[in-house]
């Protein structure tokens, strides 16, 4: 049974920093594409950061780059999710999810996913 664990999440000021964690088991983890997404109250589940199998390819959509970034640590099955400079903007339920196996595409198919983790950024 696939499970991602997120973790890291809370309350932060604006221009802090937050990092978020996600631990996966019942997966050969190496073999799979991972992402962060996150969704606001009213909006939709976007896709924010994506990394590949080996993490040679990232992906971020124009709100975070420059400010976040996206790694991962395949002897702990666990990916990360580095956030600087945070605005109020960013205030979300934010979600790890693994895409296919073996696929290099890393901005779609996304099959398994995290229970979330709120991110809250004062002002």
């Amino acid at each position: 049974q696939v499970q991602l664990a997120e973790s890291g999440g809370g309350l932060v000021q604006a221009g802090g920093s937050l990092r978020l964690s996600c631990a996966a088991s019942g997966l050969t983890f190496y073999t799979y594409p991972m992402g962060w997404f996150r969704q606001a109250p009213g909006r939709e589940r976007d896709l924010i950061a994506a990394i590949s199998m080996s993490g040679d390819n990232t992906y971020y959509t124009d709100s975070v780059k420059g400010r976040f970034t996206i790694s991962r640590d395949n002897a702990k099955n666990t990916v990360y999710l580095q956030m600087n400079d945070v605005k109020p903007e960013d205030t979300a339920v934010y979600f790890c999810a693994a895409g296919l196996m073996y696929s290099r595409d890393v901005q779609r198919g996304y099959k398994y996913w995290g229970q979330g983790t709120q991110v809250t950024v004062s002002s």
